[in-house]
């Protein structure tokens, strides 16, 4: 199914928010943009501010929303990843650096959307000294590509369940 992209690919349209609420199986909340699409055009990854519409404070910067990546990221958790990759950053010290250098980019992407006291310095995913989280690190990975380490590794490992260069959807 093709998806009509705007001019500027990162704003969101009605459509899109009709695409969130399927694939999330509920409203989208607080959704300001689209950080990625799929091949098609159709959203990957929403950008969301840091305060919900109902005053909940909210780090997720980017939301990993199409159904496809969502399940091999599950896969991944399954599987034991977060807990490997946690133990890598703990004895790589260029990876933790790198991870670390994701966890800035991430906060400052949230500020551009405001600031929100109570996740002052908290990102998402675990970041900076560990994995809690591979929706947050391929979100973030499929939105600032070449950003974040372990959301990369993450993609890579998702290959054989789900892959960004071919449409699924």
């Amino acid at each position: 199914m093709s998806h009509r992209v705007p001019a500027d690919p990162t704003d969101v349209t009605p459509a899109d928010l009709e695409v969130l609420a399927e694939q999330l199986g509920r409203e989208p909340r607080g959704v300001v943009g689209i950080a990625a699409r799929c091949v098609c055009g159709r959203p990957l990854v929403a950008r969301t501010v840091p305060r919900l519409p109902d005053g909940t404070p909210f780090p997720t910067t980017y939301y990993l929303t199409h159904p496809g990546a969502v399940a091999a990221a599950s896969t991944l958790e399954a599987n034991g990843v977060m807990k490997e990759m946690t133990a890598r950053l703990e004895a790589d010290a260029e990876l933790a650096a790198a991870y670390a250098s994701a966890h800035d980019s991430y906060l400052a992407d949230r500020a551009e959307l405001g600031h929100v006291e109570e996740i002052d310095g908290i990102s998402a995913g675990g970041m900076p000294t560990r994995v809690k989280c591979l929706h947050v690190l391929m979100a973030h990975a499929l939105a600032r590509p070449g950003v974040n380490p372990l959301g990369e590794e993450a993609l890579d490992l998702a290959a054989p369940m789900w892959r960004r260069d071919r449409c699924t959807c």
